[in-house]
């Protein structure tokens, strides 16, 4: 009896710890599907669904880690952001702006874009196979509709991002949060936005009376302007300035035709016009007889508007403006706008660049502007 009750007792034990065993097995096994099954939700789980700001929605990656801009309005952005995550460019950079830009980025390739009369390389632009496309610039219906195309054409995400000069701010706080980048989209959304609201303020100090006329000399002979209207003339309102141009509004591109003798019947303060790098007819305004009659050329008060490494006052119609606003008002106005202009250059370029300039340089880029004595 005694015996039997002892194999009775292993026996049970036995069986004990088996179904521990087992108990333990499954516990493993619930654990390691748990963890198969997290670990392919994470793997699943990469991309996010935004909405941009042209209202449409589209699913990105969680992390972008590159992108391209179909035109160079969203390439002087991404470039002031997050440059290592740049692609390539729309066009190849001119001299000018190459000298600017930093070195590792200066052979970035043109991948052309969807703008102007601009050639796209699409062939390139799928061999790299950017995390996403940014189209940013005016949104409006012809654009969603754009924007929607290529989406279908590339296979790869377009996010649009609404830019009006005046609300730039937005779209670099829209573009920090899409990108990762909200610490240096934030430095830049508040200078454009600090710069904005102090222009504003002092150009509202400046009486009617004392507002300077200005025509805007743009094309190959001077004969082409902006009306008040165009977006490519918003800095000179925005400063005070008195745009002469009386002319019916060019179309998106601008580029009104006008007449010398409207010019001369206008009789402007100050005419700006394109450098000789963009084609401009500045050296002609200064030497033309025809034009010698005009108040501003009688006072040498004929300037070139900035363009490095990216036109100041309007093409691109990017952030590159945001400092054109402290320039023009300055050049106009310099006891309202008593900026320390060096300084200002200086500090834009570092932001917004990445550039580091020199006294010297800065200095060098305000007096190319300014007109031959």
């Amino acid at each position: 009896m005694r015996t039997r009750s002892i194999m009775l007792c292993l026996m049970i034990m036995t069986l004990l710890m088996l179904n521990l065993a087992g108990c333990g097995q499954s516990a493993t096994s619930t654990q390691t599907k748990q963890n198969s099954t997290t670990s392919t939700n994470q793997t699943v789980d990469t991309k996010r669904t935004i909405t941009d700001m042209g209202g449409r929605t589209v699913t990105v990656p969680n992390t972008i880690k590159t992108a391209f801009a179909i035109s160079p309005v969203g390439s002087i952005m991404l470039y002031a952001l997050c440059p290592d995550k740049m692609v390539g460019w729309n066009y190849a950079p001119r001299p000018s702006e190459i000298k600017y830009i930093l070195p590792k980025y200066q052979s970035l390739p043109a991948l052309g874009g969807w703008y102007a009369a601009n050639k796209t390389s699409i062939e390139e632009i799928l061999k790299i196979h950017p995390d996403i496309i940014i189209d940013m610039g005016d949104v409006n219906k012809a654009e969603i509709s754009n924007a929607d195309k290529i989406q279908t054409q590339l296979g790869l995400p377009v996010v649009l991002v609404d830019a009006p000069v005046l609300k730039m701010d937005k779209a670099c706080e829209f573009m920090g949060e899409l990108l990762g980048e909200k610490a240096k989209a934030q430095e830049l959304a508040d200078y454009c936005r600090n710069t904005i609201a102090d222009v504003t303020a002092r150009a509202a100090k400046i009486p009617q009376d004392k507002r300077i006329s200005v025509y805007y000399a743009e094309g190959a002979k001077g004969l082409q302007s902006e009306p008040d209207g165009s977006t490519h003339i918003e800095a000179l309102s925005l400063v005070g300035g008195l745009n002469v141009a009386k002319v019916p509004l060019g179309g998106k591109s601008g580029l009104s035709s006008v007449s010398l003798e409207q010019i001369l019947a206008w009789n402007p303060d100050v005419i700006l016009a394109w450098t000789e790098e963009q084609g401009g007819f500045y050296k002609g305004i200064l030497s033309d007889p025809t034009w010698k009659e005009i108040k501003a050329v009688q006072q040498n008060r004929v300037y070139q508007v900035p363009d490095a490494p990216f036109c100041w006052f309007d093409r691109p119609p990017s952030i590159n403006r945001i400092i054109g606003f402290k320039w023009l008002g300055n050049l106009l106005y310099p006891d309202v706008f008593n900026y320390n202009m060096v300084a200002e250059v200086k500090d834009f370029f570092a932001k917004f660049y990445h550039y580091d300039l020199s006294d010297e340089e800065a200095k060098t880029l305000l007096v190319q502007i300014q007109p031959t004595k």
